[in-house]
């Protein structure tokens, strides 16, 4: 009867929860469905409200991309404190309640502003020249920015809490759980896929077809469908016990600790350094890492003096130090990926604004809404994710001896270096739709209301490369951190794949501003991405730059994984 009892985990009663009864698939399957829900509710704000900003708020177009790479950094970056916040006071599943509910909030007071003329400027064609469209006014402003980043803050929280929380339901130490867990992962980007294959078309038409108040408010009721399944779950959960703890602020404590004490000499002997007795803490045993020879600055953390009570800002453990060092480990290949997210901010932003201007027709009079071409790589990867984890990953473990078919680093290099070339290939597609407005003498041409005679899916080409790229980089980076990271930091390293990513955001709103301010004076438009008309813009040499700045990172993460080396799992 002990052997089914879960430590660390508690039922919806507070009681011990019990194997076969709590967790399993069967409880994590209302994770993934409750995930799935809340990136339909979401997933097409992330292409389409450059739109909403542009031709409704009457924001300029790099306006309306900075303002979309800030809201989707913020729900990034938040995050990590999520995490630390779930982790330390509340726990994982009421992180996901409170987060669902204050992401269903700020999409309720969305609807409203796209509802109510009062809380938005009088319609204008922003494409027209001669217009004098209004800008919102300063209550209005604001009431768009507390419902916008109300939906960044729950977003951030569903991200920090779902997957750990998932993870909850599977016990690490039983091979068969531990089996059903890594398919959980896979299932995590499964479900983000078929959410957002249904926002990215359904939703997109709605915002663009029946008006934005219909698109945010559906979004709203799938928000909260979200927190409904979630709390349907609640009786077969595993439920995370709250340490009191949290495992950032140990590694924040390392680093302070070092500082205090950089003029104490390293004893000779690592084993002087401090530790706390495993006899005495026996429930910690599998939280005891061994000393390693490297960073050894870190180690001054570790050193007692007798003359003082033990302080956490001055004294740290053995084990403590080498989480850290663990974490400053993985931090170059962490920095080489957010140029990849900088890639990405574009086709949820630039690209979209390319495909205002071209022929979305597929059938006789039925059209794609632009916003919905992030559809492609979606749709393929709902098909590539069982195939590479089914069959392509045990034809190469045949060749490479690998586990997981080539490794983590392999995984993200190539996922790097697919980015780059779906930049270039944005070039080159930027460069084609220019050469058909010239040659037509459409440069002047409104967008939407004067398609270019150039289809759509010439876009498909450079979103079908980025795709492929997303499932290896990012779902590459999301393992990497994961097994790397040692017990106690599991749960935090999930929010290193989207702090890598809300920092390529934020970097993207700086790109853009650095290469208007550059570029002002030597071209026509006043800058390479300034003003509302992109025919007469050069976004192809922007591409261009980031397809090089891509390549360089790529060259560097090179040199960054030839030098990591794996932690032993022993």
């Amino acid at each position: 009867e002990k052997l089914e009892l879960v430590d660390g985990k508690v039922n919806w009663k507070g009681e011990t929860a019990v194997k076969h009864k709590h967790g399993g698939l069967r409880a994590a399957l209302f994770v993934l469905l409750a995930f799935a829900f809340e990136n339909l509710a979401n997933l097409h704000l992330a292409v389409n409200l450059t739109t909403y900003f542009n031709g409704i708020l009457h924001f300029e177009v790099s306006d309306a991309a900075n303002a979309l790479t800030n809201f989707m950094g913020t729900g990034y970056i938040l995050s990590i404190i999520f995490a630390v916040f779930a982790d330390t006071y509340i726990g994982r599943f009421k992180s996901i309640l409170i987060s669902g509910s204050v992401e269903f909030l700020g999409l309720a007071l969305l609807t409203a502003q796209a509802h109510y003329s009062s809380l938005r400027p009088p319609p204008c064609n922003v494409f027209d020249p001669t217009s004098r469209c209004e800008k919102l006014e300063s209550s209005d402003t604001v009431f768009l920015y507390v419902a916008l980043y109300l939906v960044a803050a729950g977003m951030a929280g569903i991200k920090a809490s779902i997957p750990s929380h998932g993870a909850d339901q599977f016990d690490e130490k039983d091979p068969r759980e531990a089996k059903t867990m890594s398919s959980f992962f896979n299932g995590l980007l499964f479900a983000l896929c078929i959410g957002g294959a249904v926002s990215l078309t359904l939703y997109v038409w709605l915002d663009d077809h029946k008006g934005w108040d219909v698109g945010f408010g559906v979004s709203a009721i799938a928000m909260f469908l979200a927190l409904i399944v979630a709390v349907l779950g609640w009786p077969l959960y595993r439920i995370h016990v709250v340490q009191g703890s949290s495992v950032l602020l140990e590694l924040i404590q390392v680093f302070v600790a070092a500082i205090r004490n950089r003029n104490l000499k390293l004893p000779e002997n690592p084993l002087e350094l401090y530790e706390i007795d495993k006899d005495k803490e026996a429930a910690l045993e599998d939280d005891f890492l061994p000393h390693r020879d490297v960073y050894r600055f870190l180690d001054k953390a570790a050193i007692k003096t007798a003359s003082e009570k033990p302080n956490p800002w001055k004294l740290c453990r053995v084990t403590q130090v080498e989480n850290a060092k663990i974490l400053l480990g993985m931090t170059p290949v962490f920095a080489c990926t957010i140029i990849m997210t900088l890639c990405l901010a574009q086709l949820q932003t630039f690209s979209v604004q390319q495909g205002l201007t071209m022929d979305t027709t597929i059938v006789g009079s039925f059209h794609i809404p632009p916003a919905s071409l992030p559809i492609i790589p979606v749709v393929f990867l709902i098909f590539i994710i069982p195939f590479y984890d089914q069959i392509a990953v045990p034809l190469l473990r045949k060749v490479t001896g690998h586990v997981t078919g080539i490794s983590h680093l392999q995984r993200i290099g190539v996922g790097l270096i697919l980015s780059s070339i779906s930049m270039a290939t944005a070039s080159i597609m930027e460069v084609k739709r220019k050469s058909v407005a010239r040659d037509h003498n459409m440069l002047d041409a409104l967008p939407v209301l004067q398609p270019l005679p150039i289809s759509v899916f010439w876009l498909s080409f450079q979103y079908f490369i980025f795709g492929i790229a997303d499932m290896f980089t990012y779902v590459g980076l999301l393992e990497f951190f994961y097994s790397e990271a040692p017990q106690g930091l599991k749960t935090v390293s999930t929010c290193f794949l989207w702090t890598s990513m809300a920092l390529g955001y934020y970097l993207s709103t700086i790109l853009v501003q650095i290469v208007n301010r550059a570029t002002k004076h030597i071209t026509n438009s006043g800058g390479w991405l300034a003003g509302n008309n992109i025919n007469k813009n050069h976004l192809n040499l922007f591409y261009l730059l980031l397809a090089l700045l891509s390549l360089v990172n790529f060259c560097v993460y090179l040199f960054v994984s030839s030098r990591y080396k794996y932690r032993s799992k022993n």
